[in-house]
């Protein structure tokens, strides 16, 4: 290993990337595991952890109910890969922002996850830790606790505190809407078998049209600030 490499791995940040690659590891293994021990299981559990990190953990929790999983195994595995998530994004975007090194890969997804930063942690700064949760907290934006990363970084937050902020405010997200979700599908399937079903397309409908509408905004802003420049 370089000697780069060791001075990365060796600083806070560093450790908690190799965290969240053990956790990864661990996760992929369980889930090979389960697929032996019940296809059928494992493939559903491999289905809502996608669903997550395409559509977000709303519409990966009703994939999960519509499916007929349990409310244990839907948590757990939205807890997981958010947890994933956070402890993999968190040091990736700190060496990014000082300059340490950059994933050319995932150099467009960090620029557009900085720019959504920027719009927000001026908002989030006026209410301080209270405002990050919230912000973590709350679907209406839909950027989940990537965003939140970012933000606590951008307001100088130690590294303790950006994480327990953020993996608290997930947590408490994703145990809230596990709740809220059961009872709307198990309403929902009283009138029809297929309405869980129709809950989970409807909700990705949703997600791919505020994603549209946010890449449409987006470019339009940038188009109107090349305008004003020239």
């Amino acid at each position: 290993m370089s000697s780069f490499w060791k001075s990365v791995l060796g600083t806070p940040e560093g450790l908690v990337l190799l965290a969240g690659l053990c956790l990864s590891l661990a996760l992929l293994a369980a889930l090979a595991a389960t697929a032996v021990w019940s296809p059928g299981y494992g493939q559903l559990l491999a289905a809502v952890i996608a669903t997550n990190l395409v559509f977000g953990r709303v519409t990966a929790m009703s994939l999960g109910y519509a499916t007929g999983l349990d409310d244990l195994s839907v948590v757990l595995a939205n807890l997981l890969i958010e947890s994933i998530l956070v402890l993999a994004f968190y040091p990736l975007f700190v060496f990014s922002w000082r300059g340490l090194f950059e994933v050319k890969t995932l150099r467009p997804y960090l620029r557009s996850v900085r720019e959504t930063a920027e719009r927000h942690h001026r908002t989030i700064r006026r209410y301080g830790l209270i405002g990050l949760f919230i912000f973590v907290w709350s679907p209406i934006w839909m950027t989940g606790p990537v965003v939140g990363c970012a933000i606590g970084v951008m307001l100088g937050l130690g590294m303790r505190v950006t994480l327990s902020v953020v993996l608290g405010g997930t947590y408490v997200a994703i145990l809230g809407w596990s709740v809220a979700m059961r009872q709307l599908h198990d309403q929902v399937a009283g009138f029809s078998p297929l309405g869980p079903l129709a809950v989970f397309a409807f909700l990705v409908v949703i997600v791919v049209a505020g994603y549209l509408l946010r890449r449409f905004l987006r470019r339009q802003r940038r188009t109107s600030g090349r305008g004003s420049v020239d």
